[in-house]
């Protein structure tokens, strides 16, 4: 049987970076709840703010220590824990029990308040996009995804 897999375009924000580079934001939902998050092709899994994804979970927030250091994200190796999230929408798209890595991403939001922006609430990691088997546009940014 042969199934049509359906595609959405979902908006991107680009945000200039020290006039050097961009970065990439896609905005999502963790259950009704809006989050931002840094697309970003390099990192292997999806990572949230661990004091971000407690307010955004609020009293659901339920974290588990790692056996995995974590690397990258301007840091050598720090530890991380996992969360699993009940319900993660893009677009109309949803996903169910997504288990996320969880960071204190406070260092990098340092980073971005000091060129003006708002910081983020975690990384969109390619576990995510090759799911949504995603293609980036970067002229016009946005995400097509494939669910």
């Amino acid at each position: 049987m042969n199934m049509k897999k359906t595609s959405e375009i979902i908006p991107l924000d680009l945000i200039e970076i020290d006039d050097e580079g961009y970065h990439l934001m896609i905005n999502i939902k963790i259950g009704r709840k809006k989050a931002r998050l840094l697309l970003d092709t390099g990192a292997s899994k999806t990572v949230f703010d661990e004091n971000r994804l407690k307010a955004i979970l609020g009293d659901r927030s339920e974290f588990e220590d790692s056996e995995h250091l974590s690397t990258g994200l301007g840091t050598n190796k720090m530890e991380s824990q996992t969360s699993n999230i009940k319900t993660i929408k893009i677009g109309s798209a949803k996903l169910k029990n997504i288990q996320v890595v969880v960071l204190d991403l406070s260092h990098v939001n340092v980073s971005y308040q000091l060129i003006g922006d708002k910081g983020i609430d975690g990384v969109f990691g390619s576990d995510l996009l090759s799911y949504f088997d995603a293609v980036i546009y970067y002229k016009n940014p946005r995400l097509k995804i494939y669910f």
